[in-house]
């Protein structure tokens, strides 16, 4: 048994806490007593500790009594914390799914002789798994992954609802969204490149452009085709189009009557409600993988992953905080199995590809009834 500390009590992090308990000793940290309260009550099992993770010296001198660290704090906060987990010297995996480059930390935390795990959600996290697996067995042309998080009941205008915080979904609808075409860097605007897309089980869905590719455009170069697309019910996009072009996403302040706001901090605080996914309301997670390539006789091989997961009502757990969360446990325990054990920052795909470890994965999620269903063409 293990003692393991999550930092961040949000959907997510609480369903890791809870998820790890199972076979360690846990401690679940957050600034927010309400947090941390409504945590304990779901289980109570879990040792909660309020704190504040941008006090780097607490932070650091708290950490040193644990034997792993889960980093899932908001995006905004999330690489700076990283940053001290590893010059603590302390082990672990990160879904905070900050915008800065998690490579760019691979030499402190191989200096410190440390493990990170970093990006290890459904997407990023999963796919990059599955990419990394079949990376070693195929020569791979085409890499694409559709994914998204939904409510089961579509409430207008924008028919959707977010396990997390509105400013981390803007985000994506916001930052430029990279992707890999025959094998040069694109950068488009999010949003772009709408596309409807079929799926049983839900009827047809539009894709966007986002920017998921993340690690994968500098760990897999050799790919000459990557894409990553984010997916909601049809018409979410004229919507969140007219805000954005609006203006209502502006960092820049304004003035109203002498005040000063910043429009995309007015928005996120008018979507809250608008987009708060209830306790326990019912969602789905939506993902399909799609991997091309040629195996070593030549022959052309497409490997796809489909994934539909809903909420969980005996758990009472929403579906993106169990197929996000359960990925990150995983891995979790994979490394404390002492499966994977280098030094260095390491985005999923880097651990994907090592012998076993898909299936490990694939079974640990499969044992909580998230399923991957495999297809080959």
């Amino acid at each position: 048994m293990h003692k393991i500390i999550v930092l961040g009590a949000g959907m997510v992090g609480r369903t890791i806490a809870i998820d790890l308990t199972q076979k360690h000793t846990v401690t679940l940290a957050d600034f927010s007593p309400t947090a941390l309260a409504a945590s304990k009550q779901k289980c109570d099992a879990l040792n909660t500790l309020q704190i504040d993770v941008t006090e780097k010296t607490t932070l650091q001198k708290t950490l040193q009594s644990f034997d792993l660290v889960i980093c899932a704090v908001p995006g905004f906060l999330g690489f700076n914390t990283l940053k001290s987990i590893i010059e603590a010297k302390k082990n672990v995996v990160d879904i905070s799914f900050f915008p800065e480059n998690a490579l760019e930390l691979d030499k402190l935390a191989k200096e410190k002789n440390v493990t990170a795990i970093v990006d290890c959600g459904v997407a990023p996290g999963m796919g990059n798994i599955i990419l990394g697996h079949y990376n070693e067995q195929l020569k791979i042309s085409d890499f694409e992954c559709l994914v998204g998080g939904l409510p089961k009941i579509k409430k207008w205008p924008f028919n959707y609802k977010a396990p997390f915080s509105p400013v981390d979904v803007i985000e994506e609808y916001t930052r430029p969204a990279r992707y890999v075409e025959n094998g040069n860097l694109v950068v488009k605007d999010a949003l772009s490149d709408v596309e409807h897309v079929y799926f049983k089980g839900v009827g047809t869905l539009e894709a966007f452009n986002s920017d998921g590719l993340r690690s994968l455009i500098y760990t897999m170069p050799h790919i000459k085709n990557m894409k990553e697309k984010t997916l909601r019910y049809p018409g979410h996009v004229v919507y969140i189009q007219v805000l954005k072009q609006s203006g209502f996403f502006d960092t820049k302040t304004i003035k109203i009557k002498g005040t000063k706001i910043s429009p995309l901090e007015f928005s996120s605080k008018i979507l809250f409600n608008e987009w708060k996914l209830g306790d326990t309301e019912d969602e789905l997670t939506v993902m399909c993988i799609t991997i091309k390539g040629t195996d070593k006789k030549g022959h052309k091989k497409t490997v796809v992953y489909h994934l539909h997961d809903t909420y969980c009502a005996q758990t009472q757990t929403s579906s993106m905080a169990r197929t996000t969360g359960y990925t990150a446990t995983a891995a979790a325990n994979l490394f404390l199995a002492g499966l994977f054990d280098k030094k260095g920052v390491f985005p999923p795909e880097l651990i994907g590809k090592e012998k076993g470890i898909l299936e490990y994965v694939l079974k640990y999620l499969k044992e909580r009834n998230v399923v991957y269903k495999k297809e080959m063409l």
